[in-house]
């Protein structure tokens, strides 16, 4: 399957093409009227000095068709470098140059020609090379023709040097539009690229992003109406993280009020009957999961209106995991620390660090009957801590969707009994995005079934290795 070019690569290979195109049919056109002058003025000059050494011969010879004076005569020729004369007398006579050139060597057609009385030409190959050949009949004499042959050689070896002359030129005039398509292409690139990475900032969060027509006049329109809807977008979502923020505060109080109900009557649970003991059971933990989700909405909300600060100091990332683990956790759960990650330290805020372990530790309780290893290791750049279960691990094509808000996976239900709303893992990707940082679910590299879920942070550059 061809790969599909991308646009600058059409606009370039456009030009290139047109500017080879012009090239060739230029370089053809060029040759063709070249060769047709060069003959030309080569058949003129051929002519006129065939036809004066006829009339040299014609003269000289004066009715003596001797051999000896014959030879002479042809001897005596001015002829031009190259040039090989002949002169046929009746009986099959000839006489030339040292021999150089025979009557078997003239054409039969032109022969023919000039013994019916008439004066002819004809280009043919002598010696494998291409030469002009001339037959003149000489007045007075029976059936005796004056041949001169004229080499084309000078008019090849020219033709061929233009050719190469012509075929440098065009792949110079190809290379010049190639550079000029480039630069073209990316003139007419750069709005949309202005466009994509407006874009691509939208979708990263940085909702004032607009764009500038720099005085184009033909992109005013189009950034216009990109500005339009940039600003209707911006002011959608920040009218619907308003409202959720604003009802997830006045869920605060009515919650705060079930909950002290919910108390006075876990306290009197011991007067109550078994069914009324199990529907304060039920009540109960879901009020628990209530205050969670107003929680976590009013920790997004933060988030999506820009209220989310960070207050960062450095942080010795191995102790906080260790820490953060024993906090979150009731289980005995194995933390493995490589060396070189010892002394990692992050530029982070305790809470948003504390909070991301805490849900993906609870996220694995929830899945995967809880995370059986967390481990801790580092790059150049950054340090990483993944969390490990052997639960029955996350499908490839969910493994983007599940740190969505509210989507906890196509296989959720069939992990165990899920009692949360979908927003913890996505709440750990706002953390960490906060950070400067990425977090992605893979499979676990020993090959054993479960998830390994990867939170990568950057090293704090301003620290040498020791917590301060």
């Amino acid at each position: 399957m061809i790969p599909r070019v991308g646009l600058r690569g059409r606009i370039t290979g456009a030009l290139a093409i047109g500017g080879l195109a012009a090239a060739v049919v230029l370089s053809v056109i060029t040759l063709t009227i070249t060769r047709q002058v060069l003959i030309a003025n080569r058949n003129q000059l051929a002519e006129a000095l065939t036809f004066t050494n006829a009339q040299t011969v014609q003269r000289t010879l004066a009715g003596d068709l001797e051999p000896g004076s014959t030879q002479a005569v042809v001897d005596s020729l001015n002829t031009a470098e190259g040039s090989r004369p002949l002169i046929s007398t009746d009986g099959g006579n000839s006489f030339s140059l040292d021999g150089s050139f025979t009557l078997e060597q003239v054409p039969v057609s032109l022969q023919t020609a000039t013994l019916e009385g008439d004066a002819g030409r004809i280009v043919t190959s002598i010696d494998d090379e291409p030469f002009i050949v001339y037959g003149i009949p000489l007045q007075g004499f029976e059936n005796v023709v004056y041949f001169e042959a004229l080499p084309l050689t000078g008019v090849e070896d020219t033709l061929i040097t233009l050719q190469f002359v012509l075929l440098g030129g065009g792949a110079i005039v190809a290379l010049l539009a190639s550079i000029s398509g480039i630069v073209v292409a990316n003139s007419a690139v750069a709005p949309l690229t202005k466009v994509s990475r407006a874009a691509e900032a939208i979708a990263g969060g940085r909702l004032d992003t607009r764009l500038d027509t720099d005085g184009d006049e033909d992109l005013e329109l189009f950034a216009a109406s990109f500005n339009e809807m940039a600003g209707a977008l911006e002011e959608r979502i920040q009218r619907d993280a308003r409202f959720a923020s604003e009802v997830s505060h006045e869920l605060r109080s009515p919650l705060m009020t079930l909950t002290a109900s919910a108390e006075v009557l876990d306290n009197a649970r011991d007067e109550m009957p078994e069914r009324s003991q199990t529907a304060l059971d039920l009540l109960v933990s879901d009020i628990t999961r209530f205050r969670t989700l107003v929680e976590d909405l009013l920790e997004i909300s933060r988030f999506d209106v820009g209220a989310a600060d960070l207050q960062a100091n450095p942080l010795l990332f191995p102790e906080f995991v260790r820490a953060a683990v024993e906090i979150a956790s009731n289980r005995d759960i194995e933390i493995v620390v490589d060396p070189d990650a010892e002394n990692a330290i992050v530029f982070a805020e305790k809470r948003r660090l504390a909070r991301v372990v805490a849900n993906l530790l609870d996220n694995a309780e929830k899945y995967a009957d809880g995370a059986t290893r967390v481990h801790v290791s580092c790059t150049p750049d950054s340090v990483l801590m993944a969390v490990e279960d052997d639960g029955p691990g996350v499908p490839k094509d969910e493994r983007f969707v599940i740190f969505d808000r509210f989507s906890r996976g196509g296989a959720g239900g069939r992990r165990g009994y899920d009692t949360g709303v979908g927003l913890g893992l996505s709440l750990v990707a706002e953390h960490v995005n906060l950070h400067n940082g990425r977090v992605w679910v893979e499979d676990r590299p020993d090959g054993e079934p479960g998830a390994r879920f990867v939170v990568e942070l950057p090293l704090d550059e301003g620290i040498d290795g020791e917590f301060a």
